[in-house]
């Protein structure tokens, strides 16, 4: 789960870090003066991405109605793919040195990684090079050890950087551990000449899998889900849904993350792409129909999705009560109506296979995967196949 940048400074400066005045606005009409931070101010785009800046989603803005502006010009607009739902309106940052912090966890290895650079700001990619060799910001080094880390690396920065780069780091470094975060990186650290620091801008990658344990970002997944629609359903549902091509052709509803993965590779292989990854988990598959329901709902938001495919591999959950069931979730949508190839493998699929059968809704059976593929190529109406 990548935080949104508003997001990820909310989270930071609940935890104590100085961050530059700002708010979240959503629409051009409905700015309220009175609530804006003290200007000039930064206008940006709020996309789960880098790269905001050079691709135009950050905008400087000296009245209200250069704000009005700039959110009017950013709202709608997609960026990286990734369409832009509100922007940070925050206060211009003007006299500070720009620094680079970033931390990883490898909880494996019970290791983490810092990355410190002198420089930071739109332009830090080209730097992994400056002075000659940025490994010797470079550390990975026990958990417990990331004070000494965070120290050493700081004493190869100019003097006058030393102090507020070190506690920068500092904090920063516990919070990444307290939120367990896949990636913290804060770029960049404004260094003032007051020897102040603040995060200019922010990005924190959680890990799904610990988010219900962690109060704030709980919170903050429940009061924002349309923005974070799949860590709200791995909150409150217990699977996993994730839209990977808006311009996808084919939903997926599929168990098993591992093979849910090899099976988009799959398909990618095959010219086929994918709409999202699901993990709906065939032990949830039982009794009630409302989590196919949403399943089938979420994909046929999807403007290119053109078929279902539906891979099932059931071991306590039986395949004819699985059948059942997603002919109930049909039944309920009658919008969605598309074909469907669906690879059952397990418990109970001649049950399952002749209720498919039996229903008014043509559904492709099989339990090979090649087979699955071809019966999906047909369907699609062209040759997705390589060797085709």
């Amino acid at each position: 789960m990548i935080l949104l940048e508003h997001d990820a400074k909310e989270i930071l400066a609940g935890y104590g870090v100085p961050v530059p005045a700002g708010i979240l606005v959503a629409n051009a009409d409905g700015i309220d003066v009175d609530q804006l931070p003290p200007g000039p101010w930064m206008v940006k785009a709020q996309v789960a991405s880098g790269g905001r800046g050079k691709a135009g989603g950050i905008i400087r803005a000296d009245s209200a109605r250069e704000i009005s502006a700039a959110v009017r010009m950013l709202v709608g607009r997609e960026i990286a793919g990734h369409k832009v739902g509100a922007c940070r309106v925050e206060t211009v940052v003007s006299d500070g040195r720009e620094v680079y912090i970033g931390f990883t966890i490898d909880p494996r290895e019970a290791a983490m990684s810092v990355l410190l650079s002198p420089s930071g700001g739109v332009d830090i990619e080209p730097l992994v090079t400056l002075d000659g060799d940025l490994n010797s910001l470079n550390s990975i080094c026990k958990i417990k050890e990331t004070q000494d880390a965070v120290a050493s690396l700081s004493a190869t920065l100019p003097e006058h950087l030393y102090e507020p780069v070190r506690a920068a780091g500092l904090t920063l470094a516990e919070i990444t551990y307290a939120l367990r975060a896949m990636l913290l990186e804060v770029n960049p650290v404004f260094v003032l000449p007051t020897g102040d620091w603040l995060a200019g801008d922010a990005k924190i990658v959680l890990d799904d899998n610990v988010i219900s344990e962690i109060p704030a970002v709980r919170k903050l997944i429940i009061a924002r889900r349309p923005l974070y629609e799949s860590a709200y359903v791995k909150l409150t549902e217990g699977f996993d849904y994730v839209e990977l091509a808006p311009r996808g052709e084919v939903g997926l509803l599929t168990t098993g993350a591992g093979l849910s993965m090899m099976l988009i590779d799959e398909m990618v292989a095959h010219g086929i792409e994918p709409f999202n990854f699901c993990d709906v988990r065939a032990g949830l598959l039982r009794g009630d129909p409302r989590r196919l329901v949403d399943v089938l709902r979420w994909i046929g938001r999807g403007s290119a999705v053109r078929a279902l495919f539906v891979n099932i591999f059931a071991g306590v959950t039986d395949l004819g009560e699985f059948a059942r069931l997603l002919l109930q979730a049909l039944d309920a949508l009658p919008a969605f109506r598309m074909p469907i190839v669906a690879r059952l493998i397990g418990n109970g699929f001649e049950n399952a296979r002749q209720t498919l059968a039996a229903s008014q809704i043509p559904i492709t059976v099989e339990t090979e995967l090649e087979r699955a593929l071809d019966a999906l190529d047909g369907v699609l109406g062209k040759s997705h196949r390589a060797d085709a």
